[in-house]
């Protein structure tokens, strides 16, 4: 308070003067670095103020405090665009997933421009440098070991012709009997699902009722990176600045103990597996997703890496 007092009494123009960053900005040696990313808003709605204060403008506000304190700051986001949702919704409104795409991206920026939310850059992951980390991320882990290959029972819908992605998938909750359950997991009870395991199946398209045909998919194996995640994560517990809720999840993923996770789906919309025999498959979400962020950054500037493989800035 008394520090407080002092700064109010000598004025303004004591103040350390505002810190203006290079364009593009790239961290800086001797500074405090921060880069700052909120959760990509899914590109197939039309942003509403809880989207609005839930993720950007959270963010926002932390951004405009380190700018002010000086602090070399990066503020990214950008519309996550690939997926089941995306084509559920370019069916609804007889689009191209990628008119799609085009629509509600300009829809999200014009909202986020109104709001004047202080991105330094917004982008969108449907570009070929979310093509090029992804897949390189997939051959990293590919040549280390850290892939399997396995057999998938699967909803097919003969009607349609085609496996049915998760989102195409609509039935009764195994766990909960909640009757809206989708195929990746129940929005009532939360709890993960297996498409086949759903009571009363309904393809989303055509209302068909599914048969379960098998099919091959790769998954990431995260049982081979649990004792290795184990030590980060007592280290970071230790040493970071989780929530209490942060912590009791992810220990109860741990507890249970990590089990294989499926990598990819049978789509045409998203990020295609550069791997013989799966080239007809692309990424799920899930794995394609979270590296939006860095492609994002990627399109900004081309020294992306300075940000996101520097922890010593």
């Amino acid at each position: 308070i008394t520090a407080a007092v002092d700064a109010w009494a000598r004025g303004a123009a004591a103040l350390p003067k505002p810190w203006q960053p290079q364009k593009p900005v790239l961290p800086v040696e001797g500074m405090r670095n921060v880069l700052i990313t909120s959760a990509l808003p899914y590109v197939n709605n039309v942003p509403h103020l809880g989207n609005i204060i839930g993720c950007v403008l959270s963010a926002d506000t932390f951004a405009r405090y380190c700018r002010l304190r000086n602090w070399n700051t990066l503020y990214v986001c950008g519309t996550d665009e690939y997926g089941t949702a995306t084509e559920t919704k370019a069916v609804e409104e007889g689009l191209t997933p990628q008119e799609i795409c085009n629509k509600y991206n300009a829809i999200h920026a014009d909202i986020y421009r109104w709001f004047n939310i202080s991105f330094d850059y917004f982008g969108r992951t449907t570009t070929p440098y979310q093509t090029t980390i992804a897949q390189d991320i997939f051959q990293r882990l590919l040549a280390h070991g850290f892939l399997l290959q396995d057999t998938v029972e699967q909803l097919r819908c003969e009607d349609c012709q085609r496996f049915l992605a998760d989102r195409f998938v609509e039935g009764t909750c195994p766990f909960c009997s909640y009757e809206e359950a989708r195929g990746d997991q129940c929005d009532k009870c939360g709890k993960l699902i297996n498409a086949v395991e759903l009571k009363n199946p309904q393809c989303k398209l055509c209302r068909g009722v599914p048969v379960v045909k098998p099919t091959q998919h790769l998954f990431l194996d995260l049982p081979k990176l649990e004792e290795q995640l184990e030590t980060w994560l007592e280290q970071s517990w230790a040493t970071g600045d989780w929530t209490a809720n942060a912590r009791y999840i992810t220990r109860s993923w741990i507890r249970d103990g990590l089990k294989p996770r499926c990598i990819t789906r049978d789509l045409k919309w998203g990020t295609p597996v550069p791997l013989d025999g799966f080239r007809d498959k692309v990424f799920y979400v899930w794995f394609d997703a979270p590296i939006g962020y860095l492609s994002i950054t990627a399109n900004y500037t081309d020294q992306w890496e300075r940000w996101w493989k520097n922890p010593q800035q």
